[in-house]
């Protein structure tokens, strides 16, 4: 008998539909990583099946540990608010414990460096290439403080320059687009520029990353279901499942 906890991956969902494809294409190579857990997946909002529908049907089936993961990049509103939110409302049978968010982490850098070698660069070309770490953008003060230290921290791995970028016009004053990062890192004198989208899958805001990197010579794909995401989804499952988020009601 199995008696490691389900991991529930809490997605944002969007009405594209290469989000949700692109979420599903994650949990399969997760899947595919670990087969002896159990992975379900479930939505915030726009695509089924909700979180909350998850874990009444979890806990019908007599599931009773869970470790939900926020499929994050950083610990903004979603991770902090909605999602804990939802876990409290779930069945009282259910212990359920939040993992960490994705990032940052070392491995998600290895991912951003495959998709920008995926996309036509080499590791030869480090050192003459600027690099655009483009996100989708937040007011939360962490969460920007978390993507301009990635930056610092990938500049020193080789590259020319490394700027952040945001999408969101909601993103405070003076953190720039990605076309405005793009022309910055032309300035500096960098022989090529890279957009390196820092998102996990399509939809709207990284559409507005791929409009923004027109005037660069390399554009990335986003990280979707690179295998390196697939392994920190597990570290953040091994990392959470004891002790447990709520136990058990009487």
């Amino acid at each position: 008998m199995n008696n490691k906890p389900v991991l529930l991956v809490i997605a944002h969902g969007s009405r594209d539909p290469r989000h949700a494809a692109t979420v599903h294409a994650l949990v399969r190579r997760v899947r595919a990583q670990r087969p002896d857990v159990r992975v379900e997946t479930g939505f915030l909002d726009f695509n089924v099946p909700s979180v909350q529908g998850v874990l009444e049907s979890l806990a019908v089936q007599g599931v009773r540990d869970v470790v939900a993961l926020p499929l994050l990049l950083t610990r903004a509103f979603h991770a902090k608010a909605d999602i804990p939110a939802v876990l409290a409302d779930a069945p009282p049978q259910l212990r359920i414990h939040q993992a960490e968010v994705l990032g940052p982490s070392p491995l998600l850098l290895a991912a951003l460096e495959r998709r920008l070698y995926e996309a036509g660069l080499s590791p030869a070309d480090k050192s003459s290439t600027g690099v655009v770490l483009a996100s989708a953008g937040s007011t939360d003060p962490e969460a920007i403080a978390v993507i301009a230290e990635i930056a610092r921290e990938w500049r020193h791995t080789g590259w020319c320059a490394v700027r952040p970028a945001f999408a969101s016009a909601g993103s405070p004053a003076g953190f720039p687009r990605t076309e405005d990062a793009v022309r910055e890192l032309r300035a500096l004198g960098c022989s090529r520029v890279a957009v390196a989208p820092y998102v996990l899958a399509p939809g709207r805001l990284p559409d507005r990353i791929v409009r923004g990197a027109a005037e660069a010579d390399v554009l990335a794909d986003v990280l979707g279901p690179a295998p390196e995401v697939a392994r920190v989804v597990l570290e953040r499952y091994d990392g959470a499942r004891v002790p447990m988020w709520r136990a058990v009601s009487a």
